[in-house]
């Protein structure tokens, strides 16, 4: 008994001295080596381990049912359509299959014109007349600059006020085809509706803007500007 008490006082004692050694500086305390624990490794991103694997972000593949990106692709179009800034415009082009304007619903690869990303670019500076197609109607050719085209068949109206819109869907069709489904097999398409402008005029002035776009690159761009209004 007398044994058990002496041994737990002598632990006591060099408790208290370990701890007044420590305290004092001449025992080191043991120190975290913070390069030993690894961080936490955030979504999205691939573990770096002794096998070598990347630690590089990954991009996640475009979902391309997800209509959210569609719209907020097609939103921008609008923006800069709205604020005549067709270098802004250019940059939301496929750059490799450019964008075919369609003056009236029915797309044809043979009439309509493609216009690269460069020639959007300078679309405010161009002051050539160009062939965009026949007048309904009248048949005959329309000739004017890529700026006045723009006026009239593609930004007539505030699309971004547009009252419908429609997401792969054709919100109206008149006498013209309706094609921009077979047209553009890899494509998704945005319309901008207007039942009518001038009431007077009991919907016989509607027109809509369908924008079809296709993947590149992980993203979506601009391949399609159809113009649709009431035809003869």
């Amino acid at each position: 008994m007398k044994r058990a008490v002496v041994m737990s006082s002598l632990a006591l004692v060099c408790g208290l001295l370990l701890g007044w050694l420590v305290g004092s500086g001449f025992l080191p305390v043991a120190q975290t080596n913070a390069s030993a624990i690894s961080p936490a490794v955030s979504p999205g991103l691939l573990t770096n381990n002794r096998y070598g694997a990347s630690t590089t972000p990954v991009e996640e593949p475009l979902d391309t049912e997800d209509n959210t990106p569609l719209l907020d692709r097609a939103g921008q179009v609008l923006e800069a359509l709205k604020e005549k800034n067709y270098a802004a415009l250019s940059r939301l082009v496929h750059p490799e299959l450019g964008v075919t304007l369609t003056p009236y619903s029915t797309v044809d690869p043979t009439c309509d014109n493609v216009l690269t990303q460069a020639e959007v670019a300078r679309l405010s500076t161009d002051d050539e007349v160009y062939t965009w197609g026949l007048y309904d109607g009248s048949g005959e050719p329309i000739r004017c600059t890529g700026q006045e085209y723009f006026d009239r068949y593609v930004f007539n109206v505030d699309y971004t006020e547009a009252p419908q819109v429609g997401i792969d869907t054709i919100l109206i069709s008149g006498n013209a085809l309706e094609n921009v489904e077979a047209a553009y097999e890899n494509g998704r398409f945005v319309e901008y509706h207007f039942p009518g402008i001038d009431p007077a005029r009991e919907g016989f002035d509607w027109c809509s803007l369908k924008l079809v776009f296709e993947v590149w690159n992980n993203d979506w761009y601009l391949v399609g500007m159809i113009h649709s209004e009431w035809t003869v």
